[in-house]
């Protein structure tokens, strides 16, 4: 019996590598042919001022008389006159989404490369930033772009409503987050699976050949020593101690031994240990530049190809690089 569940488990596991195998390839083959001119992705520029007004002017339609609605349509229109005579400083308002792989990375610096072509010396950015961390090359590819935008003297906010990664967040000239938005966790996990022993049993050998000392520190399916453990633990130090020197370069009132643990605070409690510089919501921040600035949100709009749901369904967030660079 255990033989059979044994030799069925391999079928099955021959099977979905087959089927995955096959669905990479598919992919990549059409992800190429999207580059190659099937581009059906769109920077969409919406005017938030203009949404705002329009949930205004509904609300005092129910709410306010004629005559009061009258009154106050003409005292807009004056000052709407008078606006128009004065330029207004334009507030680009960019959204981060981020998994694991932060895969809308390349959405990201399309945006910021847009912004830095037209911004003046009074314009700002604003990224809304949801992300629970994940791998370091992904993320430090992210907090990269937003980093243009210092280099450009281009101001940045970083408002946080829900959790924020902290290697992007860094990165902001200023920091804002919602009383019990999460922040922190500057620290580094690396974990693998081992299955030595499982394939000892079923007198399985597994092989794997490298060229240098230090090519391959932990395996999933080899026989792992104290000396693989120990430089995996290396470079995990390693990988901690370059975060903490970013963090450092763009906050370095921070007093980064203490706070690089790895722990999380509230909003609140974050403001406290100058993670971050005000509490509030991101729909405050806009709300008090609503008439003194241009809100313009910018979104990516683009089909669902069936391949990318396929690759959602079946793949999800597994990736095939070693989560020892993952960020927490």
């Amino acid at each position: 019996m255990m033989s059979f569940l044994f030799d069925y488990g391999l079928f099955l596991a021959k099977a979905l590598t087959v089927a995955l195998c096959i669905l990479l390839v598919v992919a990549t083959a059409a992800a190429g042919k999207r580059r190659h001119g099937d581009d059906d992705d769109k920077m969409v520029i919406r005017s938030l001022n203009e949404h705002y007004e329009q949930q205004r002017e509904r609300l005092n339609a129910e709410l306010l008389d004629k005559k009061t609605l009258k009154a106050q349509h003409k005292a807009q229109k004056k000052a709407a006159k008078h606006e128009g005579e004065h330029h207004k400083p334009r507030i680009f308002v960019l959204d981060f989404d981020g998994d694991i792989e932060a895969s809308v990375v390349e959405q990201l610096r399309e945006q910021i490369s847009a912004v830095i072509q037209v911004a003046g010396t009074e314009d700002r950015v604003l990224l809304r930033l949801e992300s629970g961390g994940g791998l370091v090359h992904a993320y430090g590819l992210a907090a990269s772009q937003l980093a243009r935008l210092r280099a450009r003297q281009i101001p940045l906010t970083v408002a946080v409503d829900k959790v924020g990664g902290y290697m992007m967040a860094c990165i902001g000239n200023e920091i804002i987050a919602a009383p019990f938005a999460i922040l922190g966790s500057i620290g580094v996990v690396g974990a693998l699976p081992n299955f030595n022993e499982l394939l000892k049993q079923h007198r399985i050998r597994y092989e794997e050949h490298t060229a240098g000392e230090h090519k391959r520190s932990l395996t999933v399916f080899g026989e792992n020593s104290e000396a693989d453990r120990e430089q995996f633990r290396h470079e995990l130090a390693v990988t901690h101690d370059l975060f903490k020197q970013h963090i450092h370069t763009y906050r370095p009132q921070l007093d980064i031994d203490a706070l690089a643990t790895g722990e999380t605070w509230y909003g609140a409690q974050a403001v406290e240990n100058r993670l971050i510089d005000t509490v509030g919501t991101s729909d405050d921040y806009i709300l008090a530049h609503l008439h003194s600035h241009q809100l313009l949100q910018l979104e990516e709009k683009s089909k669902q190809r069936w391949y990318d749901r396929l690759k959602q369904r079946f793949l999800g967030n597994i990736s095939a690089r070693p989560l020892k660079a993952r960020l927490r």
